[in-house]
């Protein structure tokens, strides 16, 4: 119990920042609310007073009393509500951002076991519950147990034996209450947990949609959506049930309480005990608890909600930063670009180990390529040296310091990325090329552009650097996404390139620009090539050749063609072919 209390305690911290506006708004509830407690003493004297005294000031009294009341109420409720809604989407704003701050902090490793859709769902939908429970819906749950312990010790106060026949039921309904709030809060777990199960089916499904469509798939997608979509469905209805079985306990539990006032206060009127007002009053003070006990299942409901939602959202918050800065963590201004692996062994999570003792030295402006088979360790390799990942074993060095002693983004202010599979935002393309470097001018960027064979194509666009590139960059081809991405990498200047240069998809013209551009790119700064064209392996100053995360060949592409070993026979069954049809097309 103590660690689900914690979870709602740490969501009200977020309240902290706001006290001026929390105190605001707490003031208006609790007024409007004890103000709602003198309604009944007021008929009460009107009935006692004003009908059976037959004085007619005492029932205008009365009644302008109660119109006041209702003004001051307007008031104080305008408050609430306004201050309330208020609350609601400041927490919502600030618990987003942390969410949103944790999630660019960790590491690739976190992001290898966790799947997009039900990090949106979290984002989205779990929010949106807690942000309902933490403005709003927090601010009437105070509300209604103010309420409830107003009208008992109204009760009390007007009469104690009838209050002692009420107070049974009320203590049920209470009970019923929390108890139902016990009951469902796992039940709202389960269905959270289905709901980021289904949006990771939907963001997959979408982002797959050709590769469905092209295999002609889509009964299947549909019946795997349906199959979940069905399961998420039982849960709520789960929950729908268990409160079917609880709301007319609540109403029962009140028409009891009702009946048990008019059986023997109706008794204690004739016989004198009691005036007629003080059992109208002791009524009216039960039945307005019908409102509350009716929405305090809502509440506890929206709590329960609340909490399941709250909890996984601290979850990706509370996540540890595998791959931060060290203590004392020094900053790069200037590198020549040395890079050494130093006996370097890496494993995944729960995998066995990929990479076994790797270790050689990249001199500054060379440009060293790695090639092997898919699996081999190439990708894994490239991925220690911005610290995407942190070795088991072995350091990386830049100049001679190791890089897990240099700030992060200092580190990887050094260092460049070029993808075979370039990602581009859904926005412009002068963005898209600006990327990482925020105070750019036209004139970089048009350079940059230019020397990425990137110019001519974009100023054919009706809005040239102005034309938005669509998700991922699906309005552009594969080659002139690859340049924008090459040109984005020349304004960013790095002394340290990562590049997968494979070109496969591109035809022979659009291959020659990207080559062109690449090799601009790649001028007087130490490069590490994933290899698969001919042309770069020749270009390389040193091949390195991977087989099962171990390094098995070394040396240029002649020294390698003259050994025997894993190198000559690719270089057989993939490369020879491009030789030879770079022959015939000479």
């Amino acid at each position: 119990m103590s660690g689900k209390l914690a979870v709602y305690r740490r969501l009200f911290s977020y309240l902290r920042p706001y006290s001026m506006q929390v105190t605001i708004t707490y003031a208006a509830m609790a007024g409007a609310t004890l103000l709602n407690l003198f309604v009944p003493q007021v008929i009460k004297d009107a009935i006692d007073q004003g009908l059976a005294q037959q004085n007619a000031w005492v029932l205008f009294g009365a009644a302008g009393l109660i119109l006041g009341i209702a003004v001051v109420r307007g008031g104080t409720g305008f408050l609430q509500r306004y201050w309330g809604e208020w609350l609601t989407h400041r927490v919502a704003y600030d618990l987003r951002n942390d969410y949103y701050i944790a999630l660019q902090r960790l590491p690739f490793s976190f992001f290898d076991r966790s799947h997009t859709g039900d990090l949106m769902s979290r984002a989205t939908g779990d929010i949106s519950e807690t942000e309902r429970f933490a403005g709003i819906g927090l601010l009437e749950l105070s509300s209604v147990i103010i309420l409830i312990v107003g009208v008992v010790a109204s009760m009390f106060w007007l009469n104690w034996q009838l209050a002692l026949l009420a107070f049974g039921p009320v203590l049920a309904l209470v009970g019923l209450g929390l108890r139902f709030g016990v009951v469902v809060r796992p039940m709202f777990q389960r269905i959270q947990e289905q709901l980021g199960l289904l949006s990771t089916v939907m963001q997959e499904s979408m982002t797959g949609i050709g590769v469905v469509k092209a295999f002609a798939r889509e009964p299947y997608e549909f019946e795997k959506f349906d199959n979940i979509s069905d399961e998420w469905f039982r849960r709520r209805m789960g929950v729908i049930r268990t409160w079917g079985d609880y709301w007319p306990l609540f109403t029962f539990v009140l028409a009891v309480g009702v009946f048990l006032l008019l059986w023997f206060g109706g008794q204690w009127v004739i016989d004198g005990l009691i005036s007629v007002g003080t059992l109208f009053a002791m009524i009216s003070y039960l039945l307005m608890l019908n409102g509350p006990a009716q929405q305090l299942g809502n509440l506890v409901n929206l709590a329960a909600t609340a909490g399941a939602s709250a909890q996984r959202v601290f979850e990706i918050i509370d996540t540890p930063v595998e791959i931060e800065d060290a203590p004392g963590a020094v900053e790069l201004s200037e590198i020549e670009g040395r890079v050494t692996f130093e006996h370097i062994s890496f494993a995944y999570e729960g995998v066995s180990r990929v990479l076994h003792d790797i270790h050689f030295e990249a001199t500054p402006g060379k440009t060293i390529a790695l090639v092997g088979p898919t699996g081999s360790g190439k990708t894994t390799l490239v991925s220690l040296l911005p610290r995407f990942y942190d070795p088991s074993s072995g350091r990386v060095l830049i100049d001679g310091v190791d890089v897990r002693t240099i700030k992060l983004h200092s580190l990887r202010s050094h260092i460049g990325m070029v993808l075979q599979e370039p990602f581009l935002f859904s926005t412009t393309i002068r963005e898209n090329i600006a990327y990482g470097v925020e105070e750019a001018t036209e004139e970089e960027i048009v350079a940059a552009a230019k020397a990425a064979n990137a110019h001519d194509f974009i100023m054919r666009f009706p809005d040239g650097y102005d034309t938005r590139v669509g998700e991922r960059g699906v309005t552009l081809s594969g080659g002139q996404r690859q340049r924008v991405a090459i040109a984005r990498a020349l304004l960013y200047n790095p002394k340290i390139l990562i590049l997968d240069d494979s070109t496969s998809s591109v035809d022979t013209q659009t291959e020659h620009l990207i080559q062109e551009a690449l090799a601009t790119l790649m001028r007087n700064r130490t490069t590490f090539i994933i290899a698969q064209r001919l042309v770069t392996l020749k270009n390389a100053d040193c091949i390195y050749v991977l087989d099962g995360g171990r390094i098995v060949q070394h040396g240029t592409h002649a020294d390698l063609l003259r050994q025997d070993g894993l190198y000559r026979t690719i270089y057989e069954l993939q490369l020879k072919a491009q030789e030879e049809y770079a022959v015939i097309g000479d």
